[in-house]
């Protein structure tokens, strides 16, 4: 197929579809000017602090970085918390939310994104899963219990050059431990789940009454390919946006290599003609 080809049958599968599932990596973000951390230079060009320190994502996101260095690991949380709060997420949120509207069944949200843009664009959050939790939610890192607590109440003060929290650690109520984001590390024994496990519940009943999906999937690598292998569990009829990496067989889906915002324009121009 040539592209406008690709795009009609696209269009083809969002008028038929009853339900659309949105399956969402980093670079559903990037379109808001989010960083998509992809390899240790495109980390280190984000935080080059942390390039003096030679700490890659990995290093960082990693519960023993915290008991280290929890000054340097909170810049880089709070950086991150008080960057996912100032964003406005881009106009590809709202195409989704349109086309779903269309749809009887409406859209659910299958994310390894913890930065909360979807719920920040209008979707409902009993229709969005987080499978590597949220920023926005915290717990003790000792796990001294099983509890999940929105960080509104912390406001991270960062050092950006050298990467470091000035304002106290935050701590948890019960044991004075230092608190954490509820998100899923490298190595992480904590993390504590039950938020997620109740997320994914709900997308498993929502698609339990969905007959006929369309998997719209952006922005998602291979290099933790969680919401790729899920996109395509639930397909046959995923489309696949990425400007690296949208191969994908063609009994399985059509891919799309360009970024999030350019195709989700292009597709809503194929789908409203």
């Amino acid at each position: 197929m040539n592209e406008d080809e690709k795009f009609e049958r696209a269009a083809s599968w969002l008028r038929d579809a009853d339900g659309l599932l949105v399956a969402a990596g980093a670079g559903m973000g990037v379109d808001s000017g989010l960083p998509d951390f992809r390899g240790a230079q495109g980390f280190w060009r984000a935080y080059p602090a942390l390039k003096n320190h030679q700490l890659t994502f990995q290093d960082m996101a990693n519960p023993r970085a915290l008991a280290r260095s929890p000054a340097l690991w909170w810049g880089f949380y709070g950086h991150r918390l008080q960057l996912y709060r100032r964003t406005v997420p881009h106009e590809g949120f709202r195409l989704l939310q349109r086309w779903a509207h269309t749809m009887p069944r409406g859209a659910a949200v299958f994310t390894s994104n913890v930065d909360g843009q979807f719920q920040k664009a209008g979707f409902p959050d009993t229709c969005v899963a987080e499978c590597h939790g949220s920023i926005h939610m915290m717990q003790c890192s000792r796990a001294c219990t099983d509890a999940i607590w929105p960080a509104d109440g912390f406001e991270p003060v960062v050092d950006e050059i050298n990467c470091q929290l000035l304002n106290p650690l935050p701590t948890c109520a019960r044991c004075g431990a230092i608190a954490r984001p509820n998100i899923l590390l490298f190595g992480d024994m904590d993390w504590i789940a039950r938020r997620t496990e109740a997320q994914e519940a709900r997308l498993h009943g929502w698609l339990a009454s969905v007959e006929r999906p369309v998997v719209v999937e952006i922005g998602a690598g291979k290099a933790i390919p969680t919401v790729r292998r899920f996109s395509e569990r639930v397909g046959p009829r995923v489309l696949r946006i990425n400007p690296t990496d949208a191969g994908i067989a063609p009994h399985r889906g059509i891919g799309f290599a360009a970024g999030a915002l350019e195709t989700l324009e292009r597709l809503d121009a194929a789908f409203t003609r």
